[in-house]
């Protein structure tokens, strides 16, 4: 008799970085995920997880609908599934159904209450059932690269080689990317542009500010580039695929994850602030081999990709009892 396939659900509150983070895991864990968004009605959501109770019928009418049946596996990320994620295991034990609970990112709440917590390890949560990541959880994989690749090959042709591909992220709670830090950069680069040839192909977040990219963009007037800000679909896959090397803002460690994950040289240019936490990721992603810090000349060195998800994926089928 065949086992029937994992119903997976990925459940987070909308925010992409950590959708994202879920999604990656599901997906190297050979599953296609079901996704359900959640928020909870105000005043209960600001108590989440810890108000339980009815947990599913206090969410919002914009979440997704949460009806059996129940899936096997739960991968979570943020505070606003975990109490309908609990509730939901809660129902399906009173059926005879075991479901699994794996939280992406400290939860800030008994660890206990989950089959496995995937952390960064620099972060201060410790436990028998947390997994540690260098980086974060993503949806980069050679498949999705190659096809990204194709549909990209005439805009990565347009521009000289090497292609150095540019990612910038934005203020966040403990980065600013003001704009006479966008100005800095952008003269890096087409200084940069102009000693060695190459082309710029630049593209800019939801959290890069436009006066910002501006004052990035004015100093590469008359030098090779293209830049997304955004109309049409986002070239970040494209760029990944097809660039040379890759120069990534400091902010972001999902971008950094991402970009290692290429297997193309990393330079990783600074921001104003940051914390403890983010200076431990950079120090060793430089020890490691996997970036260098961006000092404004392009620097170019072997680099094989960084494929943490399926490690973790690995040690997840290895902790939890289904049917792989």
């Amino acid at each position: 008799m065949t086992e029937a396939p994992i119903l997976c659900w990925v459940m987070s509150d909308g925010r992409a970085g950590m959708e994202i983070q879920c999604l990656g895991l599901a997906e190297a864990l050979g599953l296609d995920p079901v996704v359900k968004r959640v928020a909870g009605r105000k005043p209960l959501r600001w108590f989440t997880p810890w108000v339980r109770p009815g947990a599913l019928w206090n969410l919002r009418k914009t979440s997704s609908p949460i009806a059996p049946p129940w899936p096997d596996l739960i991968i979570a990320s943020g505070r606003q599934p975990i109490a309908p994620a609990l509730k939901i295991r809660q129902l399906a034990r009173r059926q005879g159904k075991r479901v699994c609970l794996v939280q992406i990112q400290d939860p800030a709440f008994n660890p206990r209450q989950f089959d496995l917590i995937v952390a960064p390890k620099h972060d201060p949560l410790r436990g028998p059932n947390v997994l540690f990541t260098l980086g974060s959880m993503h949806r980069v994989t050679p498949a999705r690269l190659a096809a990204a690749g194709r549909r990209f090959a005439a805009a990565a042709a347009a521009l000289p080689r090497p292609l150095v591909g540019v990612l910038l992220g934005g203020t966040s709670r403990v980065h600013r990317f003001p704009a006479a830090r966008g100005a800095t950069l952008g003269a890096e680069l087409a200084a940069m542009a102009r000693d060695s040839g190459c082309g710029l192909w630049i593209t800019a977040s939801r959290r890069t500010p436009p006066e910002t990219l501006a004052a990035l963009l004015a100093p590469l007037a008359g030098t090779p580039h293209q830049v997304w800000t955004g109309e049409g679909e986002n070239p970040y896959f494209g760029i990944l695929a097809l660039a040379d090397l890759l120069v990534v803002t400091e902010d972001s460690v999902n971008m950094t994850s991402e970009a290692v994950a290429a297997g193309k040289p990393v330079l990783v240019a600074p921001l104003p602030g940051g914390s403890a936490k983010f200076a431990a990721f950079h120090a060793e992603m430089r020890q490691r081999g996997h970036t260098r810090p961006f000092a404004g000349r392009l620097e170019r060195w072997d680099q094989a990709p960084f494929d943490e998800p399926s490690q973790i994926a690995a040690a997840v089928k290895q902790r939890l009892p289904l049917a792989w």
